[in-house]
Order: structure tokens, then C-alpha cells, then sequence
């Protein structure tokens, strides 16, 4: 079996046994994982989210399958059952997210979707207690009031305008406009994401990053195009330039942006991995202002704030060393 241990962590910007710096190769992920929300925007002015969420899972998966039959035919061998097991929940969790979060995208602001879909490593704190017997620090509590507060705050900015004061619609008409839907659906994504990220940590202890990958991708596919026959939407018709987004998003944010993030979980520890994500909201909606030409409310930059505020709190967590705070500091 293919060795994929992870590594003593020294120095983020070190490559001991990496072809490039871990940090690096974060950086060119966030910039790729960037372009998910721009992609999927282009492809819903002709296909439905079901249909772009199966293609983007699907083309990975066909990309990876040769690769992993050829050079990892091995390691998929010596793969455990509850291995196998955890890895096709993953890939469960992982059909989920990507559903609620691109349809998300139908209803809500690409800053306030990307924003909420981040919350992800908050749910992991609420979920660790029981899934992982790790008791929440104050750091992660104090992240999870904020993060609340700023998810509070993009809700009204969604829902209410400013004028000579704050005027929202009913509660009724609030809880059921169409971007409270949309941020719903994009917190839905996050906590779907969250169980992909828990059991991603578990496995990829023991399981290399292509074998890994490779199932938890195939088992998205598998479920998004169940998912989509049976809502009656249909794979073929589309022009060629949505087939290529849909092409550019299984290349870009899927195999690029999420496999480097698990190749980066082997040299620099899960708390830091979490936290460089963050940098995905700002240049989507860097991105988004520049292209869609969507201009974020003032509102909606201050719960956006508040919300990175709280997760990066959340995430800057005591360790059992003071290593890996030392890590965490030295990245700026």
C-alpha cells in the first residue's frame, strides 16, 4: 500500500516530500475554487443545478478512474470495509453539499452563497462532541455567536433595504422571499459539507489521496444523476458552451481546488487548511463584482466580516502543542 502518512508540520512553507510548497498549492486552490460560483452561474442560464452538480462530479470522477486502476490499484485493494464505508458516506455528504449549494445559487447573491457555504468548519465544532468526543473550546463558541450574528445580519441584508431606516417585509414574507431560500440552502450545504470534511479527516489517516478521492467523487456522481432522473431533467440538450462550464468546473474547483485541499491535509494540519479556505469569499465576490457586476450591500460586507471573524476564531483553537499555534501565526 502507497504510504500516505501525514507529516511532522514545521514550516507551512516548507516542501519536505512535496513537489511544491504546501502554502503554494493552497493559494492556487483558493484561486480555483473561486471560480466555482462565477461557473455555475454561466451553466443555470441553461441547465438545471441537479444537472451541473452531476456533470461536475461525474467528469472528476471519469478523469480520476483510469489513474486510479492503473497506479492505485493496490492501495484501493487493501482498503478496509469500514474504510470503503466511510469514504462512500463521504461521498454522500459530498452529493449533498454540492446540491443545496448550487441551488442556493438560483436564489441568493454569489458573496452571501460562498459566504454561508463556508460556515462548514462551525458545524464541525457542534458535531465534534458527538461524532469525535472533543469537547468545544471557548475560542469555538465565541466563533459560533458571531458567525450567528453575521449569518443574521446577510439574512436581513437579503430580505430588508436601508433608506431613511431599516425596513423589512413581514415575517412571513421574510421567511419565505426567494434570497432567504438561497441562504438557507447555502447553510444546508455548509453542514452537509462539514460531515465530508469529519469523515475526510478519519480516513485519509490510513487511505492515499487518488483512491480516496476517487470513491468519495464517484459516489457524489452516483447520487447527483439519481437525483437528477428522477426529478425528469435530462443530461443531454444543452449548448457547447454550457457543456463546457460544466467541464471547466469538474477541472478547476473540483479536481484542482478540492483534491489539493486533501493533498494539503498530509503537510499542514486540518486547522490551517480550514482556515486558508477562507480566502474563497473575498476573491468570489471579488470575482463576482468584476463579472456578474453584483454589488455587495454594505449590510451583506459587514455580516461577511463578522461571519470569517467568527470562523477564523472558531478555527484558531488550542492545540496540544504550542507548535502548531506557532504554525498558525506564521501565516499571515
Amino acid at each position: 500500500m502507497t504510504e500516505d502518512r501525514i507529516l511532522p508540520i514545521d514550516n507551512p512553507h516548507s516542501h519536505d516530500g512535496a513537489d511544491i510548497p504546501p502554502v503554494i498549492g493552497l493559494t492556487l486552490a483558493i484561486m480555483a475554487a473561486s471560480t466555482a460560483s462565477i461557473l455555475i452561474r454561466f451553466a443555470q442560464s441553461e441547465a438545471p443545478s441537479l444537472v451541473i452538480a452531476a456533470y461536475r462530479l461525474s467528469i472528476a470522477s471519469l478523469i480520476l478512474s483510469p489513474v486510479l486502476f492503473v497506479r492505485y490499484r493496490n492501495d484501493l485493494q487493501a482498503m478496509n470495509k469500514r474504510e470503503v464505508s466511510l469514504t462512500l458516506i463521504s461521498g454522500v455528504f459530498l452529493s449533498i453539499h454540492f446540491v443545496t449549494w448550487i441551488t442556493s445559487l438560483e436564489y441568493t447573491s454569489v458573496a452571501s452563497s460562498v459566504v454561508l457555504v463556508q460556515t462548514a468548519p462551525l458545524f464541525v465544532a457542534l458535531l465534534s462532541p458527538i461524532i469525535l468526543r472533543e469537547r468545544p473550546s471557548r475560542s469555538i463558541i465565541v466563533g459560533l455567536i458571531l458567525a450567528l450574528i453575521g449569518s443574521l445580519i446577510i439574512g436581513l441584508s437579503d430580505a430588508c433595504s436601508w433608506g431613511d431606516g431599516l425596513r423589512c417585509p413581514s415575517m412571513e414574507a421574510f421567511l419565505g422571499g426567494s434570497a432567504m431560500k438561497g441562504d438557507l440552502l447555502a447553510i444546508a450545504g455548509a453542514a452537509a459539507g462539514a460531515g465530508y470534511i469529519m469523515i475526510g479527516r478519519r480516513v485519509r489517516g490510513t487511505v492515499a489521496l487518488i483512491p480516496y478521492i476517487t470513491l468519495t467523487y464517484g459516489t457524489a456522481s452516483v447520487v447527483l444523476i439519481v437525483l437528477m432522473l428522477r426529478a425528469g431533467q435530462t443530461p443531454f440538450g444543452y449548448s457547447s458552451q454550457t457543456y463546457l462550464w460544466f467541464l471547466l468546473l469538474a477541472l478547476l474547483p473540483q479536481l484542482f481546488a478540492h483534491s489539493t485541499y486533501n493533498w494539503a491535509l498530509r503537510y499542514l494540519s486540518a486547522a490551517l487548511v480550514s482556515i486558508s479556505q477562507l480566502g474563497e469569499p473575498v476573491s468570489s465576490t471579488i470575482l463576482a463584482y468584476f463579472i456578474l457586476k453584483e454589488i455587495p450591500t454594505p449590510l451583506r460586507i459587514v455580516g461577511a466580516v463578522i461571519i470569517l471573524t467568527g470562523i477564523t476564531v472558531a478555527s484558531l483553537r488550542p492545540t496540544n502543542n504550542t507548535r502548531g499555534m506557532k504554525l498558525l501565526s506564521s501565516v499571515d
